[in-house]
C-alpha cells in the first residue's frame, strides 16, 4: 500500500489520460492520493475529482505563486469547500522567493492568513518552500502553526532546518529529487529524520525520478522513492511503504 501525499492531476498533463491513469495506478497499489491545489480554479477541479475517487483526497490553498491575486473571499471559498470530508489539508501554500514574483512581503501575508485559516479549521498544512527556509521558519514559529503542524513539500532545506520543524510538529515530506545523483543534502536529510515523519510523493507530473528524470510524473514512480530511501536508511522497501503510509493516514486523519 502506498500514499502519495502531494500530487496534481488536476494539470493539463493529465488531459488525455487521467482517468485511465488513475484507475491503473490504484489497481496497482497506490492506495491513497493527496491532490493538492494551486490556482484559484484548481479548488473546485479538485473537489470534484475528490468526489469522482474514493481514492483521492485533496488539499485546498493558493501557491505563493498567486498571493497577487488574493483576496479575503479566496478564504471564504476554501472555508466552506472545506466542509467536504474530502478536504484534508490546506495547501499548497508558502514562500516562492525563486522567480522573485509576486513581492516577498505580499506573499508573507497571504501565508499567514492561509495558516490562520487552517488553525481555524483545524486543518494541517501543506508548506511550499523555494529559496525561502529562513522566511517560512519564522512564519510557522510566529503563527504558532505547530498546533496543527503539516507537511513540508519536496523538503529542500538543511538537516537542521528539519529536525527544527519536527519540533513544530511537522513531517518532512521527500520526492523524486532523492534519486538524483546530485542530491547530497536530501540525502543527509533523509538518515537524520525519523522514518515515523517522513512521507512520500511525487508532486507529478513534475520531478520525475530517476530514470524518468524529465518525463511526466505520476504516482506510480513512488517506488523508486522507496527504494531510495530504504537504501539510504539500510531498511527494506516494505518497511518504507508502510510506515510512510501509516504516517499520512494519521497526518490527514484517514480511518
Amino acid at each position: 500500500m502506498i500514499f502519495d501525499t502531494h500530487a496534481h492531476y488536476d494539470d493539463s498533463k493529465f488531459d488525455e489520460d487521467r482517468d485511465e491513469l488513475l484507475e491503473e495506478l490504484h489497481q496497482n497499489g497506490v492506495t491513497y492520493i493527496l491532490n493538492a491545489s494551486a490556482s484559484l480554479d484548481s479548488l473546485d477541479v479538485n473537489i470534484a475529482l475528490a468526489e469522482k475517487y474514493d481514492f483521492i483526497y485533496i488539499a485546498l490553498g493558493i501557491h505563493p505563486e498567486y498571493a497577487d491575486k488574493m483576496h479575503e473571499g479566496i478564504l471564504d471559498k476554501i472555508r466552506l469547500l472545506s466542509k467536504n470530508k474530502k478536504v484534508v489539508a490546506i495547501g499548497e501554500i508558502g514562500l516562492d522567493y525563486y522567480y522573485g514574483d509576486p513581492p516577498r512581503d505580499i506573499q508573507r501575508v497571504w501565508f499567514e492568513r492561509q495558516i490562520e485559516l487552517a488553525k481555524e479549521l483545524s486543518l494541517p498544512i501543506i508548506i511550499h518552500d523555494r529559496d525561502a527556509h529562513e522566511d517560512s521558519v519564522k512564519i510557522i514559529k510566529k503563527t504558532n502553526a505547530s498546533e496543527i503542524g503539516g507537511i513540508f513539500h519536496c523538503f529542500s532545506g538543511s538537516t537542521e532546518m528539519a529536525m527544527d520543524m519536527l519540533d513544530y510538529n511537522f513531517h518532512i515530506s521527500i520526492g523524486g529529487v532523492v534519486t538524483f545523483k546530485n542530491a547530497k543534502k536530501v540525502v543527509e536529510v533523509v538518515k537524520a529524520v525519523p522514518l515515523d515523519r517522513l512521507l512520500i510523493e511525487t508532486d507529478c507530473p513534475y520531478l520525475a525520478p530517476e530514470p524518468f528524470r524529465g518525463k511526466r510524473n505520476n504516482s506510480g514512480y513512488l517506488t523508486y522513492i522507496i527504494d531510495k530511501i530504504a537504501e539510504i536508511k539500510g531498511i527494506s522497501a516494505q518497511e518504507v511503504a508502510d510506515t510512510t503510509f501509516s504516517n499520512a493516514k494519521k497526518l490527514f486523519r484517514i480511518d
